[in-house]
């Protein structure tokens, strides 16, 4: 009975049920150093806290398309349970660190796998998305839309049309991650946005973006994936350092009287030269609706996660992962 409560309570929050008892699973890369540090890499945690690295800390799928190098992942289950998909950006920096070709003539499509499993995954497609005038497409995401039925599909993307003067967010509507209606305009606002996240808790949706204005991570609110969007300047984690790739994810369920609790990372890249002291910073939440997060110091992670996801898992899924990568590279540091 307990376990049904709290399946309803994590189905009524948006989070998707089939996390009950299983953990989570992080997506992530690494850095610019090789080719190969710009691929997909896991990480696994039986309470979203104390990461292990799948696969020895070594890539699980590498990117054979495009510009053959995969940032910013992103993982998804359906709606109905029945598949999950991995999107990325389509980008190498490594190969080419010229920004202004990669903001101004860079790929126009995103990296898509996908899997039944979490094991065993389709090859790698690339998928265009973006207006013909794209200069890029970055941070791609997406979250199921009960209005439209199907998944809203969100990036960062600049455009010839005003001389690729900052980025915005765009999206495109799909069923299938296979074919994308046109795109249109999602946020613009006075400065570059990039690296959204969107998260549903009850009724509200709540959207974490990487504004320029102010250098780090902005949090708005809406009822309606559509808007309109309110600001929430409460929300005061993102200032200070310059964050970017926000990740916000329930950690536990409201059970026993208790209130949920909210995990909310945010990438640090105040410091990409130096000490390397860049990656996730950790937040605590038990309220989303107040905007109210506070520093962790419990998070431990085997190595620097960079801009990625996490996603909730069965304990079949996680006890499946760890049998097809058994030797995991162990937390080793707090973040």
């Amino acid at each position: 009975m307990k376990r049904r409560l709290i399946l309803i309570a994590m189905a009524m929050s948006g989070v998707c049920a089939w996390a009950a008892d299983g953990g989570f699973l992080f997506t992530t890369f690494r850095d610019e150093t090789t080719p190969m540090s710009e691929q997909i890499y896991l990480g696994i945690s039986e309470d979203g806290r104390h990461w292990d690295a799948l696969n020895g800390g070594h890539p699980v799928l590498v990117s054979d398309v495009g510009e053959r190098g995969v940032r910013d992942s992103f993982l998804l289950r359906s709606h109905d349970g029945g598949k999950c998909w991995l999107i990325a950006t389509d980008l190498c920096v490594h190969r080419n660190r010229d920004w202004h070709r990669n903001t101004h003539a860079g790929s126009r499509s995103i990296v898509v796998w996908e899997s039944t499993n979490l094991v065993q995954w389709t090859a790698a497609r690339l998928v265009r998305v973006a207006p013909d005038d794209a200069g890029c497409v970055w941070a791609p995401e997406a979250i199921y839309d009960e209005e439209a039925g199907d998944y809203l599909v969100y990036w960062a993307s600049t455009t010839g049309r005003d001389k690729f003067s900052k980025q915005r967010i765009w999206a495109a509507h799909t069923r299938d991650f296979c074919s994308f209606d046109a795109p249109f305009l999602y946020v613009e606002k006075t400065n570059h946005v990039i690296d959204i996240d969107i998260v549903r808790d009850g009724e509200s949706y709540y959207r974490f973006t990487k504004d320029d204005k102010v250098k780090s991570v902005t949090m708005a609110t809406s009822r309606k994936l559509m808007g309109p969007w309110q600001e929430m300047p409460q929300f005061t984690s993102g200032q200070g350092k310059n964050f970017e790739g926000p990740i916000c994810f329930q950690l536990k369920a409201a059970a026993d009287g208790k209130p949920p609790e909210w995990g909310l990372l945010l990438d640090n890249v105040s410091d990409r030269v130096g000490s390397g002291a860049f990656g996730y910073t950790p937040f605590v939440s038990h309220d989303l609706g107040t905007g109210q997060f506070t520093p962790a110091t419990d998070f431990n992670f085997p190595y620097r996660f960079r801009h990625g996801s996490v996603l909730p898992i069965t304990t079949a899924e996680r006890e499946r992962l760890k049998s097809a990568y058994p030797e995991p590279q162990k937390a080793g540091r707090s973040s």
